[in-house]
């Protein structure tokens, strides 16, 4: 495999076992570094040499809680060079909100009636619902309440779901449903109760469907399982790999694969 490749994202400990799936000259960053995009060509500062470094290829995963990373995303798209997860995909998904309202035109399971307020202005819910703001995927964020209720910032607002939590993860051609849970109302993946279970086939066509429209070889997408129906609520586009062995073995076989395919 020729050329270099930059990996983005992966703490130490992760970046050093999957160095060992790669072939070839590659860069680590856990954080976002020095770049600059000069006529079609993409540059990166290097890891302990001053000045920078021409990159062939990217692998993108990281979850940044600044305006850095989508401005980074968008110089991978405007360079257009080979980058996993797409970069195009990446960028699409990187604003939490404007992510959401894109993958409702895609699922089979949008059809909440959902609401949406800026910041300041009081919202009145009739019925039990739950107030999700900023465009950071992180899993927080979220208040539920009921009646009259003033968002600090814009926030989207949907129904309360009383159901099943759970996560269609998908890395290359592999494929997971995760039952998520929690101490309260809020699950997630990183609580230590969270499991496995059998995959819901019509749950599964769909996130495959939303992680084709948006490009993405790694996804990640939640719903809420109720006895009345399922009900999308996000697509992750750096979803946790690390919670599960399984998952994780399978991230690193499937991009170092993709680094020698390019």
């Amino acid at each position: 495999m020729e050329g270099r490749t930059l990996v983005v994202g992966l703490d130490s400990p992760e970046a050093k076992s999957f160095r060992e799936y790669i072939d070839g000259a590659v860069v680590f960053h856990e954080l976002i570094p020095r770049y600059q995009l000069a006529e079609g060509k993409l540059y990166v500062e290097g890891q302990s040499s001053p000045g920078f470094l021409r990159i062939d290829r990217v692998i993108f995963h990281g979850i940044f809680d600044t305006s850095e990373d989508f401005d980074f995303l968008t110089a991978l798209a405007l360079w257009r060079g080979p980058c996993f997860p797409k970069a195009r995909g990446l960028l699409d998904c990187r604003l939490r909100l404007p992510c959401l309202a894109r993958a409702l035109e895609v699922t089979a399971f949008g059809q909440a009636a959902r609401g949406f307020s800026v910041g300041g202005e009081p919202y009145k819910a009739s019925q039990l619902t739950v107030a999700k703001w900023s465009n950071w995927h992180c899993g927080e964020n979220k208040h539920r309440f009921e009646g009259q209720w003033t968002p600090e910032q814009s926030t989207v607002f949907e129904p309360f779901f009383d159901g099943d939590a759970v996560r269609i993860a998908l890395i290359g051609p592999h494929a997971w449903q995760v039952r998520l849970q929690g101490e309260d109302w809020l699950h997630s993946i990183h609580h230590p109760d969270a499991t496995y279970m059998d995959i819901d086939k019509t749950l599964l066509e769909d996130a495959r469907r939303l992680a084709a429209h948006f490009g993405l070889e790694v996804a990640a997408v939640d719903y809420m399982v109720t006895p009345d129906g399922s009900h999308l609520l996000e697509v992750n586009h750096v979803p946790n790999v690390t919670v599960f062995p399984e998952m994780t073995e399978a991230f690193f076989e499937v991009a170092g694969q993709w680094t020698r395919e390019q």
